[in-house]
């Protein structure tokens, strides 16, 4: 079977394509601008015949969830009208289709792990945008599912341990928020799971349509710095603020962690501790910037 990746050069497209090697039973076709334009529906619907594609992962997205306040144009285009473009084709072409939406759909009020019953209430235009592409899909006829995450991070591309590794080698103590609680993401362990449901389904179970992924347990956004400074071998003190001494223009859910029972028992997926994937991906970044 042949899989279109698209938003291929981001994290989780990125991923994907490190494991690709992996999965011999799968053909790939990684795409992203300007090669590939999902936007332009002609194109997709062009494109993934011309390739012969038989599934998708979409990993395009708008997250740039600050500047999404003012740009609410373009992060209604790539996160809910190139979605409705995506599923158009899946239906057409008779594709399966995989769409990685994130916790932003909540409102971050809940005090229990957020299934996916639970319901939506975007704080803003990131979340807002994103849930309007679940939409399409979840409305669809399409063999399509969503796989909603939270706090996505990766050895590639820009992101929350990255950043925290250069900030603490550059200062000697650093505020980060505490009272804003999740589930650190390895997108590896993400790839991992889109590449197992397509390689060892011959149809997505869209029975429910709507899934949640992100790796076990929880954290702040403090646990999560506190860990990579450790990890990293960093010698940097990290004090815990409160998220009124950092505001930002769009509001932060303080609640997101994901309730993972329904994935598990549908697909049969094993998911890693937080601690133990940022591990590994702490070290990826080391043996990176040793071949460098």
């Amino acid at each position: 079977m042949k899989i279109l990746i698209t938003g291929a050069n981001g994290q989780l497209g990125s991923e994907i394509n490190e494991l690709s090697a992996s999965f011999s039973n799968l053909e790939f076709v990684f795409s992203d601008l300007p090669e590939l334009d999902i936007c332009n529906r002609e194109m997709l619907a062009q494109f993934a015949s011309d390739h012969q594609i038989k599934g998708i992962i979409n990993c395009a997205a708008y997250t740039a969830v600050d500047k999404a306040e003012e740009d609410s144009k373009t992060a209604e285009l790539v996160n809910a009208t190139a979605v409705g473009n995506l599923v158009a084709v899946a239906e057409a072409q008779n594709l399966k289709l995989i769409h990685i939406s994130t916790d932003y759909v909540f409102d971050g009020t809940a005090h229990l792990p957020y299934s996916e019953e639970f319901e939506v209430s975007p704080l803003g235009v990131y979340g807002a945008t994103k849930r309007k592409g679940e939409e399409f899909v979840l409305n669809s006829y399409s063999e399509s599912i969503v796989i909603r995450t939270s706090w996505l991070y990766s050895s590639f591309g820009n992101n929350f341990v990255k950043t925290m590794l250069r900030l603490g080698k550059e200062r000697e103590e650093l505020g980060v928020i505490f009272d804003q609680v999740g589930t650190p993401t390895y997108a590896r362990d993400l790839a991992q799971t889109c590449l197992e449901i397509l390689s060892k389904s011959d149809k997505l179970d869209t029975s429910g349509k709507l899934y949640h992924f992100s790796n076990e347990g929880v954290a702040s956004w403090f646990d999560f710095a506190k860990a990579i400074m450790e990890m990293g071998n960093v010698d940097c003190i990290v004090n815990p603020i409160e998220t009124k001494d950092y505001p930002t223009p769009a509001k932060r859910p303080h609640y997101s962690v994901l309730n993972k029972a329904k994935i598990k028992a549908d697909y049969g997926i094993e998911i890693p501790y937080w601690r133990d994937s940022l591990k590994e991906c702490i070290q990826r970044l080391k043996e990176l910037k040793e071949q460098v």
